[in-house]
């Protein structure tokens, strides 16, 4: 483990040196980057999960001097996957930055991927408003994309969140809008009935009996276009 340590130092030190020379059209970007890469992979095999997570940071800046934001995109979600050891809020910071250069790039499936691992990351920390926001990102993106069910399973937790932080409303107007997109699709009705019962709950916790009438009485309907 000392030795792959060692190396890794060692290449962070060249890919360093490399960066404060001189080179032609940014090839000296292009070396760096890959003298850092070696560099990542070394304080991996050492589990020096910090040092491998900022050099991969250091990837990425090089890529963004070349231009190449695909390139650096990847090299912050390799950031990410390093600080997931130790630091989960940093890795959603790496991820953020991901997702901003694939949205640039127009790499709308992997901002929507990357933007459900923010939202689960936040989850698991119980910032939910934070999970909230990243996770209907990612079901908007997916929507865009026209992977519906992928929304829909995304969406589903944006409503059980907001039930969780008493936001019934809101919770309410997704289950309704998830059951009502699934109704005609074979695939997706037979849920339909424990969306529903989700979305009767938080109309029972919301306390208007009008409304709850009227839920009931539409959900009803809802259940018999199903058998339909």
């Amino acid at each position: 483990m000392g030795d792959h340590e060692a190396r890794g130092v060692d290449l962070e030190r060249k890919a360093e040196k490399k960066l404060s020379g001189w080179g032609l059209f940014g090839s000296k970007y292009e070396d760096a980057a890959d003298l850092f890469d070696k560099a990542a992979n070394s304080f991996k095999l050492a589990k020096n999960w910090s040092s491998a997570a900022q050099v991969y940071t250091k990837i990425a800046n090089c890529h963004l001097k070349g231009d190449s934001k695909h390139e650096a995109a990847s090299a912050y979600v390799e950031a990410a996957n390093c600080y997931k050891k130790f630091s989960p809020q940093e890795a959603a910071q790496a991820l953020d930055q991901a997702v901003n250069l694939f949205l640039e790039i127009g790499r709308l499936n992997m901002a929507a991927r990357y933007s459900k691992d923010i939202g689960e990351i936040y989850q698991q920390e119980q910032d939910l408003e934070k999970a909230s926001h990243y996770l209907e990102r990612a079901a908007d993106l997916f929507d865009s994309e026209g992977q519906s069910s992928q929304s829909n399973t995304i969406k589903q937790k944006v409503a059980e969140i907001a039930a969780q932080l008493e936001q019934y409303p809101k919770a309410t107007e997704i289950f309704e809008a998830i059951a009502r997109q699934s109704i005609n699709n074979n695939l997706l009705k037979y849920s339909v009935r424990g969306i529903l019962l989700n979305a009767g709950i938080c109309q029972l916790c919301r306390g208007d009996p009008v409304a709850i009438t009227n839920s009931m009485e539409r959900y009803q309907v809802w259940i018999i276009l199903i058998k339909s």
